[in-house]
């Protein structure tokens, strides 16, 4: 055992690229991004060991420094791109939010509007409100085939 701890000791980047492959596995079962930063700062201070910096404190503050840049700059923009690319609405949903013209006056129980270039039954949101034709109107809600709207704001 003595002969395997002078023989880290003397490579201490296989020491750093454990450390890294340890967090590595630990990240896949948090996906929280966290573990995966920390496991570029051991890899940093691997990288620190192979390229001759011998003393150990040295080495830990690269792997600090790192960790701490990715957790700081790397893993908010990540983050942000792994919430964005699951969010893509497709179909009836990607309608919600837009902006639709009025064809036939829409009340509580019917009408039509022009959204997206097609012709879509519609009521207003609220239950109460009558948009005449011509009025532009956002798009809250689609149940089924029928899209739920609210009188634009004329701004």
């Amino acid at each position: 055992m003595q002969d395997f701890l002078d023989w880290l000791g003397e490579h201490d980047w296989v020491a750093w690229l454990g450390l890294a492959f340890v967090l590595g596995i630990v990240e896949t079962t948090t996906v929280d991004l966290i573990f995966l930063m920390l496991a570029g700062g051991a890899a940093a201070g691997a990288v620190a060991a192979l390229v001759g910096i011998d003393a150990l404190w040295l080495q830990i503050v690269i792997a600090i420094a790192v960790s701490v840049a990715l957790l700081g700059f790397v893993r908010p923009v990540a983050k942000r791109h792994l919430r964005t690319s699951g969010s893509t609405r497709t179909g009836a949903a990607a309608l919600v939010g837009r902006k639709g013209v009025v064809v036939e006056t829409v009340d509580s129980e019917r009408g039509l509007i022009k959204l997206a270039g097609e012709i879509w039954t519609a009521r207003c949101y609220d239950g109460t409100s009558v948009i005449e034709a011509g009025r532009d109107v956002d798009v809250i809600e689609i149940q089924g085939a029928t899209a739920l709207v609210f009188e634009a704001d004329p701004r």
